[in-house]
């Protein structure tokens, strides 16, 4: 239903800009029909980054929602008109968009922002717009103090020094990652993944995961009601839970840095507008805005040097570079691949077992 709503509204909105009376202000404003997730998070990038952009840029930024956009980005293609122009989708949808033919090859000759950015953080098809970490949660009531917590993926692994309930994503990505890490792989040579060694690996630890969560509010209610005492979880639910006073803890240690990207659909009706947008959706003083509003990184590094985000915020952040260099960025160009396709289809035959 909240897909609906945003989709009506979107279409509302455009079709508003549309039929204006030829001459008057609303027809010749630029506009740019902007989809995201939806929730909170689509709340805070309105405050944070959309308003502040469609301001500064004189354009009126239209929104629309889609906790999955990538079928309904195939359907708007195949259909010849799409209406849609950028979205906020995860990084290998983007790519997986490029190699189909579902989005706009960028030109970062027209994106200074974005070419600012690290090569790894931005591809042919996309732009980093945030990050989150798949991190490993504990219970505090459980692990008292940070002596005795797990730290690394191997703790996790070790039942013996460390024993207590656990849960897993239900997803390879993240999964087999960490699965390698705990296996004794360094963070930054963990591609390309091998996906035997990972899934080895999870079959020694599979008898010991009580619950294999399939979305990021069930692992959060996994720890905060005491069903699991440790977990895999995106670093947003869990502050979450220790802001609301929750003995939790989670640690960015070999964390699994994650991003979703802003990719522009092919053939957009607002192309060029979709290009200026893009660049200032990455603007360093919007993206420093981001996390002021929600527990999510800003994808542009120079945010942290904007002087918006204090160094206590910086901190708690997943892309802040203390943290960031402790993690592995995930390489979404690997899973994108015929490799990573194959890896998830391996995944189920591992869960059917």
């Amino acid at each position: 239903m909240q897909y609906a709503i945003g989709s009506l509204l979107g279409r509302a909105l455009a079709i508003a800009g549309a039929v204006a009376v030829p001459g008057s202000g609303a027809m010749a404003q630029e506009q740019v029909l902007f989809v995201s997730q939806g929730g909170a998070y689509q709340k805070a990038q309105t405050i944070a980054i959309l308003d502040p952009a469609a301001k500064k840029l004189g354009i009126k930024v239209n929104q629309d929602s889609a906790p999955d956009a990538w079928p309904v980005m195939k359907t708007q293609i195949a259909s010849g008109k799409p209406t849609w122009d950028v979205v906020d989708t995860p990084t290998g949808y983007c790519l997986r968009g490029g190699e189909q033919g579902l989005v706009e090859k960028l030109d970062f000759s027209k994106l200074p922002n974005a070419a600012a950015m690290p090569a790894e953080y931005r591809s042919d098809y996309s732009v980093a717009y945030e990050f989150y970490s798949s991190v490993l949660a504990y219970s505090l009531k459980k692990f008292a103090d940070a002596a005795s917590a797990p730290k690394t993926w191997a703790d996790f692994w070790d039942v013996k020094k460390f024993p207590g309930r656990r849960a897993l994503r239900n997803h390879p990505i993240a999964t087999l990652e960490a699965a390698l890490m705990a296996d004794g792989v360094a963070p930054d040579k963990l591609y390309p993944l091998d996906v035997d060694r990972a899934l080895k690996k999870l079959e020694e630890i599979k008898p010991h995961i009580t619950v294999w969560w399939t979305s990021g509010a069930q692992s959060a209610q996994l720890l905060n009601d005491g069903e699991v005492d440790m977990v895999m979880a995106w670093n947003g639910r869990v502050s979450a839970l220790t802001k609301e006073g929750a003995k939790v803890a989670y640690t960015y240690n070999q964390g699994i840095l994650q991003s979703t990207s802003l990719c522009i659909l092919k053939g957009a009706p607002n192309l060029a507008t979709a290009i200026k947008f893009v660049n200032e959706a990455v603007d360093p003083v919007l993206q420093a805005n981001l996390p002021l509003h929600i527990d999510y990184g800003p994808a542009n590094p120079n945010a942290f040097g904007t002087g918006v985000i204090s160094s206590a915020r910086a901190k708690e952040l997943p892309s802040a570079p203390e943290n960031a260099s402790r993690q592995a960025l995930m390489s979404y160009a690997w899973w994108s691949s015929a490799k990573g396709e194959e890896a998830e289809k391996r995944w189920l035959g591992f869960m059917q077992k």
